[in-house]
Formats: C-alpha cells, sequence, structure tokens
C-alpha cells in the first residue's frame, strides 16, 4: 500500500512517536508491514515510546508473555529501536526478562502504575499521560 505524503512528513517532524496499546498482530504491528510506513518510522529522529497492552496472552496473543511480544516485534522490524517501552509494574511477570528484551530494541523498560484503578483491564489516561511525559521529555 502507498503511503500518503501528509504521514509521511507527519512521521518526520514528529518529536514523538508512540505504538501502542493495542491488539499486537491486529493494531501495533500492522504499521510495520507497510514498508514506506515501517522506513519512516524506524529512521525518524523522534523518541519512539512503545506501550505494552495491560495483558500479555489474549486472543491473538495467547500463550506469549511480554517478552514474546517484543521478539514478534522484532521479526518484523528488526531495525527499529526505541527510547523507552512502557509497562504496567503489576502486569509484568518477570519484569529482568522484559529488560532485557527491551534492551534488544535499544529501549529502556518504564515500568509504571498505568492501570485504572476502576477497570483493571483498561489503562488510566492521566496514569498514562504521566509514564509518556516522563519517557517523552
Amino acid at each position: 500500500p502507498t503511503v500518503p505524503p501528509q504521514t509521511l512528513a507527519a512521521i518526520n517532524e514528529a518529536d514523538g512517536l508512540v505504538l501502542g496499546p493495542g491488539s499486537w498482530y491486529t493494531s501495533v504491528l500492522p504499521h510495520l508491514l507497510v514498508p514506506q510506513l515501517r522506513e519512516a518510522i524506524c529512521g525518524s529522529s523522534a523518541r519512539k515510546v512503545l506501550v505494552l497492552n495491560l495483558q500479555s496472552h489474549t486472543g491473538e496473543t495467547s500463550g506469549m508473555d511480554f517478552a514474546d511480544h517484543l521478539t514478534a516485534l522484532r521479526r518484523y522490524a528488526p531495525e527499529l529501536r526505541f527510547d523507552y517501552i512502557i509497562a504496567d509494574e503489576a502486569a509484568v511477570e518477570d519484569p529482568e526478562l522484559l529488560r532485557a528484551e527491551a534492551q534488544q530494541l535499544s529501549a529502556k523498560l518504564l515500568l509504571a502504575p498505568v492501570r485504572s484503578l476502576n477497570s483493571p483491564f483498561q489503562h488510566d489516561p492521566l496514569r498514562l499521560a504521566a509514564a509518556l511525559r516522563d519517557a517523552l521529555l
């Protein structure tokens, strides 16, 4: 597929790029399957942040932990590097394994309480905004 020039310009001019959260194979990774879009994202000088979901193994990612998510991302875009990967501290089963996988993407792992207190399967907008602020500034 072709990518509108405005999209490529926006990526090129961005100070920060955020991927996720979302369904891993149907919302997050598809952006990286479009060659022109992947090249623009990978080549951007913007700070890059990946936000992981609150559950690692639901639906399309059944049987996967968060480290497996990052392994899959590297398979589709091996040249992509991140500055930070944000994950909810309560959702991560093995922080050291996830930190090691994050380092494979040149990223620092930022564990933060980003889930909603009222709905544990949704990100809290203010908490996520605070984590993104810390990662992007």
